[in-house]
């Protein structure tokens, strides 16, 4: 049954995920490749154009082409050793799924959790065990299927904002500003809001001010609102009271700056916003979820576990055509081949279950909730409509 459970469609969408990352990052190095080229022949053709200068200028100009065309020769070895790299992991990914395959009759679990240790070794690198994501990768061999070269390069800047030092988050924005503007990223401006602020805190006016000439006035067409809020704290302790300007002050900014610099990176990186492990969980509860699942005492429940019910909170309930009665001791369907049974105690059980029972404990119904018992003629049958 798992095995026609598992249809292509299915696998499909789960493993897009796998190709995505290096798919993206060798179509962004082809158009750097090609943005290189163009200010190459751009160099080139400017060179033409002043053929009729004097020998001293040309002899300059030809120095400032050299410079030029060296620098962009180096860019494009920067470019080539990427996309040799993306290139390598597409190829070691596309041969990983094309062994895997689909899953032998009878070998659904162990095909299974090749794909699960990739998964959870994803969520634990995006949850920062980075340490626990490499020695997982390593003991399933999944080290070329988990994008730790991404989040091997923000570890420091997640470590740097957990002690509240924003330095090494501002020189990864100053390292990826072309990308991080092209999708109109805000996090650089929170981060030089938050030194701002943090001078403020410190009661350094001056050299806030200063600050805010130099790092905040280039965003003011852009953030004028949160810009100008910021600024008033000048003139406000860094204890207020005043609720909007409050919040500003407090250490919840931090964890606030952690998350958009986690987001950003996906983003930039065209990673899933959330885990897939996250993903998948969440679309198997919503399968299950219903109005009772919230109240259910039943341990087999999924949503009985508190952590399960806070990961589908705002999810939306399940939509179930026709219902279904399971029965809790032969776990079967029940229907008119098998039809529900109800003791006198109001417990519901199929016939199956009924003549199991009874042919455990020499003809007598035991319930198995409540430990009483009963005769067999005792139960009766339910009809529902």
């Amino acid at each position: 049954m798992a095995e026609q459970l598992l249809g292509r469609d299915d696998r499909d969408v789960v493993d897009a995920a796998l190709l995505r990352v290096p798919l993206e990052s060798l179509k962004r190095a082809a158009k750097e490749r090609k943005a290189h080229l163009d200010d190459a022949t751009e160099a080139l053709a400017g060179l033409t154009a002043a053929a009729g200068a004097n020998p001293e200028q040309q002899l300059q100009q030809l120095d400032q082409l050299v410079a030029r065309l060296q620098g962009i020769k180096r860019k494009m070895g920067e470019v080539r050793l990427q996309e040799a790299d993306e290139a390598m992991r597409c190829k070691l990914r596309l041969e990983h799924l094309a062994q895997l395959g689909r899953p032998a009759k009878g070998a659904v679990i162990p095909w299974s959790k090749q794909r699960l240790d990739r998964i959870l070794a994803d969520h634990m690198l995006r949850a920062g065990h980075q340490a626990s994501a490499a020695r997982l990768a390593q003991e399933s061999r999944s080290e070329q299927l988990c994008d730790m070269h991404i989040f091997a390069g923000a570890r420091r800047v997640v470590e740097a904002l957990r002690r509240h030092d924003a330095s090494e988050a501002l020189a990864w924005c100053e390292e990826n500003r072309a990308r991080l503007r092209k999708i109109k990223s805000s996090l650089e401006f929170k981060l030089r809001l938050q030194e701002f602020l943090q001078l403020v805190r410190q009661e350094q006016r001056l050299p806030a001010v200063a600050y805010a000439r130099q790092h905040l006035a280039p965003w003011a067409s852009q953030h004028m609102p949160e810009l100008q809020r910021a600024l008033a704290t000048l003139a406000l302790p860094a204890s207020t009271r005043l609720p909007a300007y409050k919040a500003l002050f407090e250490e919840g900014q931090w964890d606030s700056l952690l998350e958009l610099f986690q987001r950003e990176l996906t983003r930039m990186h065209c990673l899933l916003p959330e885990s897939q492990l996250s993903v998948l969980l969440q679309a198997g509860l919503v399968a299950l979820k219903n109005p009772p699942s919230s109240s259910s005492s039943s341990r087999e429940d999924p949503l009985h576990h508190p952590d399960f019910q806070a990961l589908a909170e705002g999810l939306p309930f399940a939509k179930h055509v026709h219902s279904k009665l399971i029965c809790a001791v032969t776990r079967q369907i029940m229907s008119d081949a098998n039809p529900p049974m109800v003791l006198p105690n109001g417990y519901v059980y199929s016939q199956a279950a009924i003549e199991q029972i009874a042919a455990q404990n020499g003809g007598k119904l035991v319930c198995p909730r409540t430990g009483s018992v009963y005769g067999i003629e005792e139960a009766r049958r339910a009809f529902i409509v």
